[in-house]
């Protein structure tokens, strides 16, 4: 269940977004739409995020004292890459730029989900079930042992900048990354719901389980639509200006 935010969990959440801001600024400097691109990101991605937050948990708090504080801060990874993707979409088509954004969004999305997981850690939110003690197990303020539910998420993405390092230095899969870090992200958080306290509404499964499968599918739709449509990544060059003569 989602606690009231605190001052690290708000300083590190905010600390994550301007790491995306800072690493986007040095890449909109090759094309001034790029800027519009990122924010529009931003703002889906804050939208996707509250929405199926609401839809998967915050529904709980409905009528309760503390619904409102609930609903502020509650927030949901999986909404945002969902709300986030649509959005650089749309705003792609908006400006006019034809260019593969997802390569960059690859890179930029885990370390703002690192950043924010740890936010989580010490903020002693999205926990795991409770388990039998071992030598992984975490122990909540409460005194229960859990799954490490964050930490797994932290080493996941971890491991997601390691891969997409990789593939941009071997040129592998241009224009393929962010689809594959959505169905990557979609089968982990899937499968991983199954060890979080998470509430169900569909049996066993839990309303960021069905969010999880948008997001596989969203990004299997994307990675064979660029199989078909194959658009030429975005590189280091400058974008093409008409010369003017005096």
């Amino acid at each position: 269940m989602p606690q009231p935010t605190q001052s690290p969990y708000g300083w590190l959440m905010l600390g994550g977004i301007l790491v995306t801001v800072w690493l986007w600024s040095r890449l909109a400097r090759r094309d001034d739409r790029l800027l519009t691109v990122y924010v529009a990101a931003l703002l889906g991605a804050f939208l996707g995020a509250k929405i199926v937050y609401l839809a998967a948990e915050g529904w709980r708090h409905f009528g309760t004292p503390d619904m409102w504080r609930q609903w502020a801060t509650g927030k949901s990874i999986l909404g945002a890459l969902l709300g986030g993707y649509l959005a650089v979409e749309i705003a792609k088509r908006a400006v006019g730029f034809r260019g593969v954004t997802g390569d960059w969004f690859a890179a930029i999305t885990p370390v703002g989900i690192i950043i924010g997981r740890f936010g989580c850690l010490l903020h002693g939110c999205c926990l795991g079930v409770a388990c039998s003690p071992a030598w992984y197990s975490l122990t909540d303020g409460q005194g229960v042992t859990r799954w490490p539910a964050v930490p797994v998420e932290i080493l996941f993405n971890g491991t997601a900048l390691l891969v997409f390092f990789v593939l941009r230095r071997s040129h592998s899969l241009l224009g393929q990354h962010f689809h594959l870090y959505l169905m990557a992200y979609g089968v982990f958080r899937f499968a991983h719901e199954f060890v979080r306290e998470t509430p169900h509404i569909l049996g066993p499964f839990s309303g960021y389980q069905l969010a999880a499968l948008a997001v596989f599918a969203l990004g299997a739709g994307g990675f064979r639509h660029r199989q078909r449509v194959p658009i030429p990544p975005l590189t280091n060059q400058p974008p093409c200006r008409p010369i003017t003569t005096p």
